[in-house]
């Protein structure tokens, strides 16, 4: 810990009752406080100015390092999952990504390989869409009386899932204002001419329709005499990179002493060190004046239902990342998340770590803490706020942070699972795309499991807790000790395999198809026939050396929606027997052998056919007789 942090850390009983002081105007607080939620898109720890470490960041963030003095900032705050749309479905359902089946970015697909013979491995199925069905923390709310409300980025499922009825959300909009795309985005910017598309409000930053939703959100509020729950997800600082604002992209230009671009190519290649993309930079100095702005109008606005005091006195706010920052494309560098190790759709560091702010009543100011904190624990710790009960037979795989916010925010201690035992363990379950690993975290350690690269095992001390102040060791993750401490190694993957094994987790398979794959792959199993009689399938099938472990049947419901997935059963007689369920359209048997390969009958794509879009798998797909 630093001078900085370690000098807050001794502050922090000081201020520790200091937001439960209520000004002397005879109103009693309102019970129930309202809550903000602000999710931002791939904004990485090193984006923002306080939490700069190692090389100065040249991104200008002043509203967001204001907002951290006002509360509490976690220097180990963690996102859910590497990804959009697994960790925006963990933050609304309190559920986590490998026990939901929600692991990839877009989700209900047949497992099959991104290159038919070139990718060695599948990552396995993940469920279309997100928190749907699993009891929103919106849903909740609004059972308790919160006018709720939803403004932004949605990224989970097809996009009118968002609804009131599915989510518990009475208000919704996800206009992109001005991070709208355009073909050059080297010549089209936001003016204060009357015809122009994109337009300049007063401060000369780049009107933009995300936070008017969000304002107009709080005005509607105003009208109601009750609490609000507003969840908003700015688009920012998610690619395709781009600004409205010519003066933000100038500055930047000046700062990184790069020439103002006259062309939409890029301006950073990949092999580039540091943060030197001025697009970026002006994307994320939009965000902070956004959110400023947001910040600005609780100050300044009257809480109806506490004359006297204004919006902000009363209201809890959550500032954090759905995954850490995109370092970049092939073609362009965005930003450098260094010291941390990678990014965005990997479960190293720099795809997990994420700036987290809490702010609200009761929570002490200036405070920061290493306490490990997740977007899981949102869900538990709004219900406690809200005193909202826990529903009936919910799953929350997230800890309670309101006792750590309230009494002691540097004490790790205060954070306890639903057993009572001081939480010391977190997960990641990424087996997807390029990166195709799972991570544990526990205390100072972290693991990692490669599933198809070397080494399998990888294992990184990030910090030494021991006799006093944590300490920085190896946030780098660049020194593996899993030789040199093979019972730890050991210990920590058993735990690992415990955790998934308990969550049902799906892990990826390998691909018979791919040249690379030698030996057993010889060994999978061929199908031999395949028949339907009235609701139930059967397939028969030849061992070839591998034994068939397990099946299932992926299939389409007739109407929008991806393909689903239940178990199959392997019957006597190398068959396979499965149910379809009512209004399936179309549907697949997977095998899945003893070595871990997966045969697809039908077979979903043809040799060299990159992967497939849901048309093409439709079109192999077996067709329900009826």
């Amino acid at each position: 810990m630093n001078t900085r942090r370690a000098i807050s850390a001794v502050l922090a009983g000081m201020f520790l009752f200091s937001g439960n002081l209520t000004a002397q105007t005879g109103a009693p607080r309102p019970e129930k406080p309202n809550v903000l939620l602000l999710l931002t898109d791939d904004l990485g720890w090193q984006d923002v100015v306080c939490y700069d470490i190692d090389e100065p960041t040249p991104y200008e963030t002043p509203n967001i390092d204001a907002l951290a003095k006002e509360g509490v900032m976690f220097w180990q705050g963690y996102s859910p999952s590497p990804v959009c749309m697994p960790s925006r479905s963990a933050i609304l359902s309190g559920i986590h990504p490998a026990r939901a089946q929600l692991i990839g970015v877009g989700g209900g697909m047949p497992p099959v390989p991104h290159h038919f013979r070139g990718w060695a491995y599948m990552s396995p199925w993940s469920k279309q869409g997100g928190a749907t069905t699993k009891r929103t923390i919106a849903t909740v709310l609004r059972n308790n009386g919160y006018f709720t409300g939803h403004a932004g980025k949605w990224h989970m499922g097809v996009h009118n899932a968002q609804t009131t009825d599915a989510q518990g959300f009475d208000y919704a909009r996800s206009r992109r204002g001005a991070t709208h795309t355009t073909p050059d985005r080297s010549k089209i910017f936001a003016s204060r001419d009357p015809g122009a598309t994109y337009k300049l409000d007063a401060n000369g930053y780049p009107q933009h329709d995300n936070l008017d939703d969000a304002l107009k959100f709080l005005d509607l509020a105003q009208g109601k005499d009750q609490p609000f729950f507003l969840y908003w997800c700015t688009w920012l600082v998610h690619g395709p990179i781009h600004t409205r604002s010519r003066a933000l992209l100038e500055k930047y230009c000046d700062k990184m002493g790069v020439p103002f671009p006259d062309d939409p190519g890029p301006i950073q290649t990949m092999d580039e060190d540091g943060q030197k993309n001025p697009y970026y930079g002006a994307m994320v100095e939009m965000l902070d004046y956004y959110t400023g702005q947001l910040m600005k109008h609780l100050k300044e606005t009257d809480d109806p239902r506490w004359p006297g005091h204004k919006l902000i006195e009363n209201t809890y706010i959550i500032f954090t990342s759905d995954n850490g920052g995109m370092v970049g494309d092939p073609k362009e560098k965005y930003t450098d998340n260094r010291p941390l190790q990678k990014g965005k759709i990997s479960a190293m560091e720099g795809g997990t770590r994420v700036p987290l702010i809490i702010v609200g009543p009761g929570i002490p100011k200036g405070v920061q803490t290493d306490v490990v904190a997740n977007g899981l624990d949102f869900y538990p710790t709004i219900l406690s706020w809200t005193k909202t009960p826990v529903p009936e037979n919910k799953t929350l795989d997230g800890c309670d942070l309101s006792a750590l916010l309230a009494k002691g925010p540097t004490d790790p201690s205060l954070v306890r699972e639903s057993d009572g035992s001081v939480r010391d363990t977190m997960i990641w379950h990424f087996p997807q795309s390029c990166a195709q690993e799972s991570t544990i975290r526990i205390g100072d350690y972290k693991l990692v499991h490669n599933y198809f690269d070397k080494p399998e095992w990888e294992l990184f001390r990030l910090y030494d807790s021991e006799g006093g102040p944590q300490k920085r060791v190896d946030w780098e993750e660049a020194k593996n000790l899993a030789a040199a401490m093979p019972e730890k190694t050991t210990a920590m993957a058993k735990r690992l395999e415990e955790i998934l094994t308990e969550m049902k987790a799906g892990f990826p398979t390998l691909n018979p198809q791919c040249p690379r794959n030698l030996g057993e792959k010889l060994w999978v199993p061929t199908v031999l026939s395949h028949e339907q009689n009235s609701s139930t399938i059967t397939v028969s099938y030849q061992e070839n050396g591998a034994k068939v472990v397990r099946a299932d049947l992926i299939y389409k419901l007739s109407g929008p929606g991806g393909w689903l997935r239940n178990p199959a059963t392997l019957a006597s007689g190398n068959t396979v027997t499965a149910d379809l369920p009512a209004d399936t359209t179309h549907y697949y048997i997977n095998l899945i052998d003893e070595n871990n390969y997966l045969v697809s009958y039908p077979q979903i794509v043809g040799p060299e056919t990159p992967s497939p879009n849901s048309e093409l798998i439709m079109e192999k797909a077996v067709r329900r007789r009826d």
